[in-house]
Protein backbone atom coordinates (compact mmCIF):
# COMPACT_ATOMS: atom_id res chain seq x y z
CA UNK A 1 0.00 0.00 0.00
CA UNK A 2 1.35 3.40 -0.97
CA UNK A 3 1.19 6.07 1.71
CA UNK A 4 -0.52 9.27 0.74
CA UNK A 5 1.96 12.12 0.98
CA UNK A 6 0.97 15.40 2.51
CA UNK A 7 2.69 18.71 2.78
CA UNK A 8 0.35 20.10 5.40
CA UNK A 9 2.10 19.89 8.76
CA UNK A 10 -1.21 20.28 10.61
CA UNK A 11 -2.58 17.16 8.93
CA UNK A 12 0.54 15.21 9.90
CA UNK A 13 0.27 16.28 13.56
CA UNK A 14 -3.48 15.55 13.71
CA UNK A 15 -2.86 12.07 12.28
CA UNK A 16 -0.10 11.37 14.83
CA UNK A 17 -2.32 12.53 17.70
CA UNK A 18 -5.29 10.49 16.45
CA UNK A 19 -3.08 7.39 16.26
CA UNK A 20 -1.60 7.83 19.74
CA UNK A 21 -4.05 8.71 22.56
CA UNK A 22 -1.23 8.95 25.13
CA UNK A 23 0.60 11.50 23.00
CA UNK A 24 -2.65 13.40 22.44
CA UNK A 25 -3.27 13.53 26.21
CA UNK A 26 0.28 14.75 26.88
CA UNK A 27 -0.07 17.47 24.25
CA UNK A 28 -3.42 18.52 25.77
CA UNK A 29 -1.86 18.76 29.26
CA UNK A 30 1.04 20.87 27.99
CA UNK A 31 -1.32 23.11 26.06
CA UNK A 32 -3.45 23.59 29.19
CA UNK A 33 -0.45 24.61 31.31
CA UNK A 34 0.94 26.90 28.62
CA UNK A 35 -2.44 28.58 28.21
CA UNK A 36 -2.74 29.38 31.91
CA UNK A 37 0.83 30.69 32.01
CA UNK A 38 0.30 32.90 28.98
CA UNK A 39 -3.02 34.27 30.21
CA UNK A 40 -1.63 35.23 33.63
CA UNK A 41 1.44 36.82 32.02
CA UNK A 42 -0.66 38.76 29.48
CA UNK A 43 -3.14 40.03 32.06
CA UNK A 44 -0.40 40.98 34.53
CA UNK A 45 1.61 42.91 31.94
CA UNK A 46 -1.56 44.51 30.54
CA UNK A 47 -2.28 45.76 34.07
CA UNK A 48 1.25 47.20 34.25
CA UNK A 49 2.23 45.01 37.21
CA UNK A 50 5.49 43.27 37.95
CA UNK A 51 5.47 39.73 39.28
CA UNK A 52 6.39 41.11 42.70
CA UNK A 53 3.52 43.62 42.66
CA UNK A 54 0.98 40.96 41.65
CA UNK A 55 2.35 38.63 44.32
CA UNK A 56 1.87 41.30 46.99
CA UNK A 57 -1.70 41.94 45.83
CA UNK A 58 -2.59 38.25 46.17
CA UNK A 59 -0.57 37.71 49.37
CA UNK A 60 2.06 35.39 47.98
CA UNK A 61 5.69 35.51 46.88
CA UNK A 62 7.10 36.63 43.52
CA UNK A 63 8.50 33.13 42.98
CA UNK A 64 4.94 31.73 43.05
CA UNK A 65 3.87 34.10 40.27
CA UNK A 66 7.02 33.15 38.36
CA UNK A 67 6.02 29.46 38.57
CA UNK A 68 2.44 30.16 37.47
CA UNK A 69 3.77 32.02 34.42
CA UNK A 70 5.99 29.03 33.54
CA UNK A 71 4.41 26.85 30.83
CA UNK A 72 5.93 23.73 32.44
CA UNK A 73 4.29 24.33 35.84
CA UNK A 74 1.59 21.78 36.71
CA UNK A 75 0.59 22.69 40.28
CA UNK A 76 -2.01 25.38 39.67
CA UNK A 77 -4.15 26.20 42.67
CA UNK A 78 -7.69 27.23 41.84
CA UNK A 79 -7.74 29.37 44.97
CA UNK A 80 -4.66 31.31 43.87
CA UNK A 81 -5.85 31.59 40.27
CA UNK A 82 -9.15 32.98 41.57
CA UNK A 83 -7.27 35.58 43.68
CA UNK A 84 -5.23 36.58 40.64
CA UNK A 85 -8.40 36.88 38.57
CA UNK A 86 -10.03 39.09 41.20
CA UNK A 87 -7.01 41.40 41.46
CA UNK A 88 -6.86 41.69 37.67
CA UNK A 89 -10.61 42.39 37.46
CA UNK A 90 -11.36 39.10 35.77
CA UNK A 91 -13.53 36.09 36.45
CA UNK A 92 -12.09 32.59 36.56
CA UNK A 93 -14.20 29.98 34.78
CA UNK A 94 -13.63 26.23 35.05
CA UNK A 95 -15.52 23.86 32.77
CA UNK A 96 -15.76 20.12 32.44
CA UNK A 97 -15.87 19.40 28.73
CA UNK A 98 -16.33 16.11 26.90
CA UNK A 99 -13.06 14.38 26.10
CA UNK A 100 -12.99 13.61 22.38
CA UNK A 101 -10.33 10.92 22.94
CA UNK A 102 -11.79 8.91 25.82
CA UNK A 103 -14.94 6.84 25.52
CA UNK A 104 -18.02 8.38 27.07
CA UNK A 105 -18.82 7.43 30.64
CA UNK A 106 -22.28 6.00 30.85
CA UNK A 107 -24.24 6.89 33.98
CA UNK A 108 -25.43 3.97 36.06
CA UNK A 109 -29.06 3.25 35.52
CA UNK A 110 -31.30 3.09 38.52
CA UNK A 111 -33.17 -0.14 38.83
CA UNK A 112 -36.87 0.21 38.73
CA UNK A 113 -38.66 -1.49 41.62
CA UNK A 114 -40.28 -4.74 40.64
CA UNK A 115 -44.04 -4.62 40.33
CA UNK A 116 -45.72 -7.65 41.87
Amino acid sequence: MVKKRTRNFGDVIRAKLAANPDLAAAVEDESFNASIAQQVFDLRTEAGLTQKQLAELVSTKQSVILRIEDADYEGHSLTLLKKIANVLKRRLKVEFLPDPISPKVKPKRKREPAVV
